[in-house]
């Protein structure tokens, strides 16, 4: 193989290679002129002074060797100077430390050099190509794109893009979906890499934005910016939530998004293999907002906890599994959703809470139930909580703004906590200290001996919690001490059933 048959016809090469790849001409003859040059250097040595140019009239690279003029009677080294006489053969202006330039003959170069231009223009414009690829499909990152599933690699599935392959990475797949070699795929161009093997494009179908943009496309609302989607949530292939808002009163967001008899989110529903997809309106209330993200179930209250990001919600008993959903699920999406961290919480659980803090509290010398109850609604669970808080935030509780106060409400809660630590005594509790006073001791395991005075510890309890939401004044959560101490008792009875049983089938 010689250098002329690689370089014959170079400016049609040039244009074929042009148009085909979709590489700049100048790119391409760049890559021709820099294969030329190493060649010739590999040829004639690196020390030579050799230059190449791609002549546009004749369409060919031209070699130039530069050799500096010297005087015939010092002319040492041929590879590097030229006499003044045969300098001025080739330029009859040529004078003494100029630097002239002799034609070089491209036939010359060899198979070897030649080899190895062929071999740096095929990785230059493979190079250019990769460029074209990578520049192309970083402009169109957060675009739905579809393919041909090739094959799999690794739990990767390979996707023929064209001009290009893209990657399903496991992650980034719906769970027990199954694709063949020849089926289409269609997912989210999630990021686009540069690697030492060319542009690597990342595909997604788990992405909660791959979604986002299905409601683009399917709903024109979404598509034409009257109805936004603020935020997804997705456990892909299973189960997800979408916030929308409207910017057009006349347009309801959720209508909009789920289509007549729900036939727009159908099909993004059957796109996703049959993942259900929650719509809720968007809310710049925070409490609002998580009420709506734990649709269906019924809120009670919520308490908000801005310094961590959490929430406490409250909700009726019947409402606890619904709210939380299977496995957790609906709880785990509205929390992702809504960016705060949510504990859930049932209206018997909140008043045992409350009872449990209060107790805590009034633990504290000289302190009323009512002071306890502001602490509480303050924020403050238990006597060890003052002890590791700012004076600043104990002067927010109703009774201590001044800072005298703060102070010694902080020492008596650092004194009580050293005193427990240096005793080594467990902190009481008011679940212990009804049956207590019921004359049961925690650790009893006789149903039928224990089982009057059970009964006495919790109607004291039932007491306990009456009085404290007549101070309250608030009939509803009255409702809900009930049916935490109703469910005390059931719970308390069945334990009893359970140890009878248990004694009976031992004497049996």
């Amino acid at each position: 193989m010689s250098v002329d048959n690689i370089f014959s016809n170079l400016s049609r090469m040039i244009e074929m290679v042009g148009k085909d790849k979709g590489i700049d001409k100048q790119i391409v003859v760049d890559a021709v002129v820099q294969g030329m040059l190493v060649a010739a250097r590999k040829k004639y040595g690196t020390y030579r002074e050799i230059e190449a140019s791609y002549n546009d009239e004749s369409g060919e690279v031209e070699l130039f060797e530069f050799k500096e003029v010297v005087k015939d009677e010092d002319f040492i080294d041929e590879e590097v100077e030229i006499k003044h006489t045969d300098a001025l053969e080739l330029d009859p202006e040529a004078q003494l430390d100029d630097s002239i330039g002799v034609r070089l003959e491209t036939g010359d170069l060899g198979r070897i050099a030649a080899q190895t231009a062929k071999q740096i223009i095929t990785q230059k414009v493979r190079d250019a190509e990769r460029d074209i690829i990578f520049n192309e499909f970083d402009q169109r990152k957060g675009e739905v794109v579809s393919g041909i599933a090739r094959r799999v690699e690794r739990g990767a599935i390979v996707v023929d893009m064209g001009r290009t392959e893209a990657y399903l990475p496991p992650r980034e797949q719906i769970p027990g979906e199954v694709y063949k070699p020849g089926d289409r795929i269609q997912g989210y161009i999630a990021d686009v890499r540069q690697t030492t093997r060319g542009p690597q494009i990342i595909m997604s179908r788990a992405d909660s934005r791959y979604l986002i943009k299905l409601f683009e496309s399917e709903v024109p609302e979404v598509y034409d910016g009257i109805v936004e989607i603020v935020c997804a949530a997705r456990e892909p292939g299973q189960r997800a939530k979408v916030a929308v808002l409207s910017k057009d009163p006349a347009v309801d967001p959720v209508g909009a998004c789920v289509g007549m008899k729900g036939s727009r989110v159908q099909t993004i529903v059957q796109e996703l293999r049959g993942e259900k997809i929650d719509i809720i309106t968007w809310s710049e209330d925070p409490t609002r907002f998580v009420s709506n993200a734990l649709a269906p179930a019924e809120i009670s209250k919520i308490f908000v906890d801005e310094g961590r990001g959490e929430m406490e919600v409250v909700v009726p008993d019947s409402q606890l599994s619904l709210a939380i959903g299977k496995r957790g699920q609906n709880v785990r999406l509205a929390a992702k959703l809504c960016n705060w961290r949510i504990d859930i919480l049932s209206d018997s659980d909140a008043a045992a809470k409350t009872a449990e803090a209060i107790f805590n509290l009034m633990l504290l010398p000289n302190m009323t139930e009512t002071m306890a109850q502001n602490i509480f609604q303050s924020g403050f669970g238990s006597f060890s909580a003052i002890a590791e808080a700012d004076p600043a935030d104990i002067m927010t509780i109703p009774g201590y703004g001044e800072e005298d106060k703060a102070l010694e409400l902080l020492g008596q809660a650092q004194a009580l906590v050293k005193e427990y630590e240096k005793e080594g005594k467990e902190v009481p509790t008011f679940a212990k200290k009804l049956l207590k006073e019921g004359g049961v001791a925690p650790s009893s395991t006789s149903s039928s001996e224990g089982g009057s005075t059970k009964q006495q510890a919790e109607e004291r309890l039932k007491e306990e919690l009456m009085q404290l939401k007549e101070q309250e004044g608030s009939e509803e959560a009255e409702g809900s001490d009930d049916v935490a101490v109703e469910n005390i008792v059931a719970e308390d009875a069945s334990s009893d059933k359970n140890e009878e049983a248990s004694e009976k089938e031992a004497n049996s």
